[in-house]
């Protein structure tokens, strides 16, 4: 997903978005450990996701609080 995409959703749609990407992320890794795994590129693609969604879950969270991270 872009982050186009992500920005306008809610922090609650990205929290699901969050555990379904983590599902699909250990899915995959077993895929791969049996051999079974097709499309080894959607590992990566899986992960930069979940590292975009995160992301954007604390930037969210920063400008509620009011940036600061004390």
């Amino acid at each position: 997903m872009k982050n186009a995409e992500l920005k306008g959703k809610t922090t609650d749609e990205l929290d699901g978005l969050l555990l379904n990407f983590k599902k699909e992320l250990f899915n995959l890794r077993f895929q791969r450990t049996n051999g079974t795994l097709s499309n080894t590129s959607r590992v990566t693609i899986v992960k930069r996701t979940i590292a975009r969604i995160k992301t954007l879950i604390n930037a969210m969270a920063s400008s509620i609080n009011g940036g600061n991270n004390a």
